[in-house]
């Protein structure tokens, strides 16, 4: 007997750069570079016995690259990473003091303030004057904005990278007092982090300890581009957007298919052989770009084959636990999430001890092999955010992984895996045929995440107008090869699914408004680009309660 092991981590972040300016609007991109994709890296390295699958979103690579430049060049276009260059913040403006106060708290407190005791100290200061008000905050002096900039930088650096630099462990120690010196110091080895990312990445795949795969260039939500109606495969009665359809969704689904292919392959030096659709997200049409893309493997959600089953009046207890084929693309093989196993490493083992987490999913895996038909290898493919979950750990879940790796490294019947080297087997694990998919995802295994709430549809609806738009002005030719190209590009940015996702009121009304705020002046943008005056519904926010609500944060979100 024995069990082949897929972990998949999926590094995900849409585009926060205002394309006029350049600036960064939101920090996320580098500072889970600087945590989670960092410390991803390292696990993997301190475990070369580990395989696993690790899948970058095109357009997030493209801004960790972007980072990179901005060290080189020395001029900083994210406004924290400015702040922390300043040399006086004694004579800051008034947004800049703002900026600094509402962003460095921001992250989760239990595992990333409370245990450092001199930055607690400068949250509750904050705390005591903004009880006060506006005037009583401006007591807060620049050795106050400092340590307060400099404090938020270090909690946002990876377990491992604490470990391994002497740098972060003296400025921790030091607790206080940062001279510029210090900042000088810390964003320099920030750099080199950043810059060291990629080339990692790049190692562990070419010494084939991990496979590279990749999601369509912007995360677009691929299913609800090719027809409305899929959300209804699930769901039959959800609300749809006014708009038909997506006016030319299959061109632009297989455009996005191409272009995260060919910008893996810049990055990476290799075209991925597979991918993660954005959220899991597929539908039966999609099946047939992502084989004519290049793609031999998908992946996705355990609901969507729960529901395909269903509809299918198929029975198999074993369902998760091999490869399946669909007739619409039969040379394309699907993987799906066990959803029990991924939503305990998501939500659950942070409150627990990490090596009680770590056997306790080892035996929940042994349990499935145990179950498994005589002579079946069972294929359990473990899938999740690799960014969002671990700042709910202690220690960024540093010692979860140390554990876990350790004992599947000492395993005698579990072996990790990609899913190229089990395709590559002779033979490959035997796969079922499906003889269609129920459109989901891996949320409920519904796309209702992304539509069918009252303020997603009027976003479908406002880029549904975009794009006609956009089409009518390409036809026209009237726009130079340059132009197209940018307005393309732009595009491409406002078809993400994260501008759908954050629309609903499970989320934060700060974050929903940044969001908001983003997707509007993307759309806007677009307008511009095509020589158009972008229509006057775009200054009016799309959710009811972003017209009030500022600032906005980090949601957990572990796919």
């Amino acid at each position: 007997m024995s069990l082949d092991l897929v972990f998949l981590w999926h590094m995900h972040q849409p585009d926060y750069r205002n394309h006029d300016s350049g600036e960064h609007v939101l920090p996320w991109v580098y500072l889970h570079a600087l945590k989670d994709y960092a410390d991803m890296a390292a696990h993997l390295e301190r475990h070369p016995a580990i395989r696993a699958v690790v899948n970058f979103v095109p357009v997030l690579v493209e801004q960790i690259e972007d980072y990179c430049r901005q060290f080189e060049l020395g001029r900083f276009r994210d406004p924290l990473l400015r702040l922390l260059a300043e040399p006086d913040l004694d004579d800051l403006s008034t947004a800049d003091r703002a900026l600094l106060l509402n962003a460095c708290f921001r992250s989760n407190h239990a595992t990333m303030l409370t245990p450092f005791p001199r930055y607690q100290r400068l949250h509750d200061l904050y705390n005591l004057l903004d009880r006060e008000g506006e005037v009583a905050l401006h007591y807060l002096s620049g050795s106050y904005l400092a340590d307060l900039v400099t404090w938020y930088h270090l909690v946002w650096c990876g377990e491992s990278e604490r470990r391994q630099h002497q740098l972060l462990a003296e400025l921790m120690s030091k607790g206080e007092g940062y001279s510029l010196e210090n900042r000088q110091q810390l964003l320099a080895l920030i750099g080199r982090i950043l810059q060291g990312l990629i080339p990692r990445y790049r190692a562990l795949q070419e010494r084939g300890q991990i496979e590279l795969s990749a999601t369509p260039q912007t995360h677009p939500l691929a299913p609800l581009l090719l027809d409305f109606q899929a959300a209804r495969e699930s769901l039959p009665e959800a609300p749809l957007p006014l708009a038909v359809e997506y006016p030319g969704g299959r061109t632009r689904v297989a455009t996005q298919i191409e272009q995260g292919r060919q910008s893996h392959q810049r990055y990476f030096g290799a075209a991925p052989a597979g991918m993660w659709p954005a959220e899991g997200a597929i539908s039966t049409p999609l099946l047939p770009l992502l084989a004519a893309g290049g793609c031999r493997w998908i992946a996705s959600g355990q609901g969507v084959l729960r529901h395909s089953l269903r509809t299918q009046g198929i029975r198999d207890e074993q369902a998760p636990y091999h490869p399946w084929r669909c007739g619409a693309a039969p040379t394309l093989t699907l993987f799906f999430r066990d959803e029990r196993l991924s939503d305990l490493i998501g939500f659950e083992y942070a409150k627990w001890h990490g090596r009680d987490a770590a056997r306790h999913f080892v035996a929940q895996l042994e349990a499935i092999e145990a179950a498994a038909p005589e002579g079946a290898t069972p294929v359990v493919s473990v899938i999740l955010d690799g960014e969002n979950a671990w700042e709910h750990y202690p220690y960024n879940a540093y010692y979860f992984f140390d554990d876990l790796y350790a004992l599947l490294e000492q395993h005698p019947t579990i072996r990790t895996a990609t899913y190229r080297e089990l395709l590559d087997r002779d033979p490959p694990p035997a796969a079922a045929t499906l003889p269609a998919i129920t459109a989901g995802s891996w949320v409920f295994g519904t796309l209702s995440t992304w539509i069918g709430d009252a303020d997603k549809n009027r976003a479908w609806d406002l880029l549904c107008s975009a794009k006609r738009s956009y089409d009518l002005v390409l036809s026209s030719g009237r726009l130079s090869a340059e132009e197209r190209a940018r307005a393309e590009a732009q595009l491409a940015i406002c078809e993400s699914s994260d501008w759908f996702w954050w629309f609903g009121d499970y989320n934060p009304q700060g974050a929903v408004a940044s969001f908001d705020h983003l997707y509007r002046d993307n759309l806007r943008r677009l307008y511009r680009l095509l020589q158009i005056q972008p229509p006057p519904q775009l200054d009016v926010p799309i959710s009811a309660g972003s017209e009030s609500a500022q600032g906005g944060g980090a949601m957990r979100r572990v796919a």
